[in-house]
């Protein structure tokens, strides 16, 4: 897992692998991945928002991205044929699941409903 910070926008961001995937998820804490691709429009539109939630919530909640195109298996688990694709996880189990790019109130909203 590369929880490392990366610095600059992304240093909140966990980029998640197929071997570290589950060990994100079972996290204690609410977690929101986003599967994405680099070539992706919306993906790129939506990555700003993502990285100021993690900023503004990363001592309440994990933000992680998965690269569709690096861990085809991971996309195909979880049924991920659109991107971007934020799926929401609690204790280990999927929640809710938003595709396309979201508005910030939006992802922000289904994040508060599993931190009660």
């Amino acid at each position: 897992m590369s929880s490392t910070p990366k610095g600059g926008t992304e240093e909140f961001i966990v980029h998640v692998t197929d071997a570290s995937f589950d060990g994100v998820v079972t996290s204690d804490r609410p977690v929101l991945i986003d599967f994405w691709a680099p070539w992706c429009g919306p993906c790129r539109v939506i990555a700003p928002v993502l990285d100021e939630l993690a900023r503004e919530l990363g001592d309440q909640v994990t933000i992680g991205k998965v690269n569709v195109d690096e861990h085809p298996g991971l996309a195909g688990r979880f049924g991920v044929q659109a991107i971007p694709q934020l799926i929401f996880f609690k204790d280990g189990t999927e929640k809710d699941r938003i595709v396309g790019a979201a508005p910030k109130r939006e992802i922000v909203k289904r994040l508060d409903a599993l931190r009660d």
